[in-house]
């Protein structure tokens, strides 16, 4: 595990792209899972930016952690936010894109795209494996659209599950822990003091850690990464 904490959210977001610079340098082709959220906001706008002649866009595939099912087009919708920031300002070709279709039937597209990752990512342990899958913390701990009170579905055989956000009941579509933690490299993206406690408590393993989703981030490369702002990081010894 390693643990990168920065001055600030703009500072973390410098911090990651030259992450992701060199990551991208030394492959051929990467694939790679995008996070929703404030924090991947602030990267793709630090990415296009300063990093737009800086990466060969064209290695880099992208893919989504989750997705909430909105149109494409809804202020909702993780793929617009990414689109808006980053794609709409690189040069980066459409065939790169690879979105979950949140106007589709949450089932059917949790099934569509699990097929569409076995046929574009490589094998690797018998099952699609990402170079970089980016993840972030919600406030109760959870990560992707991995909720405390669908836990189970972590554990699921499939690739990708439906989950509801326990309080709007939103459906969402998102990647399951066998996926993830295939990874390559897992890269943990949070900022905001509101973090902090719950940071403390899934890298140091104390309190109610293991009700969280986000405790059960393991990736068997050990390759984990945290990129935190002060704030997030604060409570870390």
């Amino acid at each position: 595990m390693k643990i990168n904490i920065s001055e600030s959210k703009k500072q973390t977001a410098k911090s990651f792209s030259e992450y992701l610079a060199k990551l991208v340098a030394k492959n051929n082709i990467l694939h790679v899972a995008l996070s929703g959220g404030s924090t991947p906001k602030e990267v793709f706008k630090e990415l296009a930016e300063h990093f737009k002649n800086k990466i060969d866009w064209s290695k880099v595939q992208f893919y989504w952690g989750d997705e909430r099912c909105v149109p494409a087009d809804d202020a909702e919708s993780n793929y617009k936010m990414a689109n808006e920031y980053l794609f709409s300002k690189v040069e980066l070709p459409l065939g790169n894109i690879h979105r979950i279709k949140g106007e589709n039937k949450p089932e059917e597209e949790a099934a569509r795209y699990a097929d569409l990752l076995e046929a574009k990512l490589p094998v690797y342990n018998m099952q699609p494996q990402f170079d970089l899958v980016i993840l972030g913390i919600g406030d109760d701990g959870h990560t992707a659209s991995i909720f405390p009170n669908q836990i189970s579905l972590w554990n699921s055989q499939s690739y990708c599950e439906v989950a509801e956000h326990p309080e709007t009941g939103q459906k969402r579509v998102s990647l399951t822990g066998n996926i993830i933690n295939n990874a390559k490299e897992v890269a943990f993206l949070v900022t905001g003091q509101n973090k902090a406690q719950k940071v403390l408590e899934i890298i140091e393993k104390k309190g109610n850690y293991n009700s969280y989703p986000a405790a059960l981030v393991a990736p068997k490369t050990g390759r984990l990464n945290w990129f935190l702002d002060s704030e997030a990081g604060k409570l870390i010894e």
